[in-house]
């Protein structure tokens, strides 16, 4: 375990979300996320000051006043608006996930010229609250997270040439940028070559921005490129899988189960590719007639982004396809559309085979999450475009996310396996997940910080 230091944790997403409750009393609520829920371990270890945007409305008092260990930014909400909702997603995210189709979209007109400044106006308000904090702790290294804050830590190099800065990008990284302007695209790679880390989930990201850097000239200079697997934090769930609330969901599960249960635990993003996902247990249950009667599919899915058109649209995509492969099979899918963790976990433990088909993913923790606490030597089907799959491709049934009919064919083998061979698998991923759980990611992250010191 690392020494014990000051750090100065930068993020869009709060690790809580303040609320009043029914007797006027403020209460603090858990954020989700797999960031935000993986970081909250450095409060436990470290000297830690959260930087965060206020998410809601008691959240901008709190912004007012003076909190041990959290700031607060209260954004102006027009400008917030644009920052997330047209540069942050969907612009970055699509690129960054290879999601545009580009015969068609992105359009770039005035409007998205006007949002990128607001972009600018947020990552400088950040910026200006790294830099305070600095003052009240000199010493502080700060870790900026993900894509909202790509230009942030170039307005904090400006003021702070000796402030300690990290970055880690928890979304995949692709070697072409040419979706986004030249001069936009060229303050994203100066933004992030401003700090003395940056850190990536897999090599294969971090290769990706490498070429990207050089492809803009100059390479990547003095900044340490690295990569770290992201990972979980098994002793909750090991806590999670016998709880009250995760027993009573199971119990509404296996009263409705089939003899063999496909899940799929994903958000109502256009990464996550459940479109191709349900059409692949159509294409299963036409091409191999014998699983009729004998599989479902239970599909938990988190409303995700729904204010952004580009997610309302693929939210009726799902429900259109999950419909037509119903209409034809009968009631083979269960949808469900819904902020439940406990009810994730819960299929977690029941299934037979877990359909991770996500088009691109930084990581994707679902494909660990779900091996450590199933129960039925579940098989892993995990997509080749994960991040997961760097780590865990030797013991899962890859597939190509294009690929329908593979993924068809995936699920087939993967309901047809032999018991000791889905055994050896799971129980190989869940001796992985235990070894490199969410505190060595920490740990590598401030190895790296401290290695570029020397």
């Amino acid at each position: 375990m690392q020494r014990r230091r000051q750090l100065i944790v930068v993020s869009n997403r709060a690790p809580f979300t303040y609320e009043r409750d029914a007797s006027g009393k403020r209460v603090a609520k858990r954020s989700g996320g797999g960031l935000v829920t993986a970081l909250r371990g450095l409060l436990d270890h470290h000297d830690v000051t959260w930087i965060a945007s206020a998410a809601s409305d008691e959240d901008r008092i709190v912004a007012t006043e003076d909190n041990e260990g959290v700031v607060l930014l209260a954004h102006d909400p027009a400008a917030y608006d644009r920052y997330y909702n047209v540069v942050a997603n969907p612009m970055l995210w699509f690129l960054q996930h290879q999601l545009w189709s580009r015969a068609f979209r992105p359009d770039l007109g005035a409007s998205f010229h006007d949002a990128w400044r607001d972009y600018e106006r947020v990552n400088r308000g950040f910026a200006d609250a790294v830099v305070a904090t600095l003052a009240d702790k000199p010493g502080a290294a700060v870790l900026f997270q993900d894509y909202h804050l790509y230009l942030a830590p170039a307005y904090v190099r400006e003021a702070r040439p000796d402030a300690l800065l990290a970055h880690f990008i928890h979304i995949p990284w692709p070697a072409d940028w040419t979706v986004l302007p030249q001069p936009m695209r060229r303050a994203v790679h100066d933004g992030l070559l401003a700090n003395d880390v940056v850190a990536f989930h897999t090599e294969r990201w971090a290769r990706n921005f490498e070429a990207s850097c050089a492809e803009l000239g100059g390479g990547c200079g003095r900044t340490h490129v690295t990569h770290h697997a992201i990972s979980i934090d098994t002793q909750e769930f090991d806590q999670l899988r016998s709880s009250p609330e995760v027993l009573e969901e199971e119990k509404k599960i296996t009263a409705r189960r089939s003899e063999k249960l496909v899940v799929r635990v994903d958000r109502t993003d256009p990464s996550k590719n459940i479109v191709r996902g349900f059409k692949a247990f159509g294409v299963l249950l036409d091409t191999h007639p014998e699983w009729r009667g004998r599989v479902r599919m239970l599909a938990l899915l988190d409303p995700s982004r729904l204010s952004v058109s580009e997610y309302e649209r693929y939210l009726a995509t799902i429900q259109e396809t999950f419909a037509e492969v119903n209409a034809r099979h009968g009631e083979v899918i269960e949808l469900r559309v819904a902020d439940n963790f406990p009810q994730s976990v819960a299929a977690y433990k029941q299934f037979d085979v877990l359909l991770v088909n996500a088009v691109y993913d930084g990581m994707n923790l679902v494909a660990k999450e779900g091996p450590l606490v199933n129960e039925r030597d579940g098989v892993l089907v995990l997509s080749e475009n994960a991040g997961a799959h760097e780590e865990l491709g030797a013991w899962c049934l890859t597939v190509n996310p294009f690929d329908v009919w593979g993924q068809a064919e995936a699920l087939h083998e993967a309901l047809s396996m032999a018991e000791p061979e889905r055994r050896r698998r799971r129980e190989a991923i869940c001796e992985h997940v235990r070894e490199n759980d969410v505190r060595a990611w920490i740990d590598g992250l401030l190895r790296d910080l401290d290695e570029s010191t020397i």
